[in-house]
């Protein structure tokens, strides 16, 4: 697992994270999330060459994880079963908390943020960014999907005038191509123009989809 080495290992108000300030004042927050099994440390190779005007933190997700690892929603009778918003909103309006708190905390602005995730990370993202258009700016959507449950939300329009980044692997066994088109038909219902980046590769983000990735968030 690489992290960057800039970066360090807090605990803050019951949440475990990295974290790497930026080196410039009034940085842009940007928040990762972990897909399933993941952790603290797993996004960062997506953030190495990210400029120094980002105040980045990677929180761990709440929940423990079966064979390792943390999860987004609690443990699920099925293991392959669907995250929905049901099961993901208490962890998305925990994650406002910290993102309010923390940043309050460190002097950061944090009125508007750039998130990006993985997986079922990337399921959290299109959470956030559907229920908290008003605080979301960028959004990194990795071999990831739109969660059930958002109709209602997803009919408001939420994301107009955004652009979110979505990129997915023709590959992908986890997360099937056929569903993060349907996904990327809803956020464009939800009023969303999209980047999006596709290449052969399974349930991982291709070198030239996460160059991709570094030129929408820049």
């Amino acid at each position: 697992m690489q992290t960057a080495t800039n970066t360090e290992l807090l605990e803050f108000n019951g949440w475990t994270m990295r974290v790497r300030a930026a080196s410039i004042a009034n940085p842009r927050l940007l928040v990762m999330l972990h897909g399933w099994t993941g952790d603290e440390n797993s996004m960062w190779v997506f953030a190495r060459r990210l400029p120094a005007d980002f105040w980045i933190i990677a929180p761990r997700a709440p929940h423990a994880a079966e064979p390792q690892g943390f999860s987004w929603r609690p443990p699920q009778a099925s293991t392959f079963g669907r995250p929905s918003l049901e099961t993901l909103f208490p962890a998305a309006e925990g994650l406002i908390r910290l993102i309010d708190e923390y940043s309050a905390a460190v002097k950061v602005d944090a009125i508007h943020f750039d998130v990006m995730g993985f997986s079922q990370g990337a399921a959290m993202t299109n959470v956030l960014g559907l229920l908290y258009p008003q605080r979301v700016r960028k959004m990194g959507v990795l071999a990831g999907f739109v969660p059930a449950g958002l109709d209602d939300h997803i009919a408001r329009k939420p994301l107009t005038g955004k652009n979110v980044f979505v990129a997915h692997g023709t590959q992908d066994e986890m997360v099937p191509i056929d569903r993060a088109r349907a996904s990327m038909e809803l956020l464009e219902q939800a009023g969303a123009t999209i980047t999006y980046c596709e290449d052969e590769v399974g349930h991982k983000l291709s070198s030239g989809c996460l160059r991709a990735l570094e030129t929408y968030l820049g």
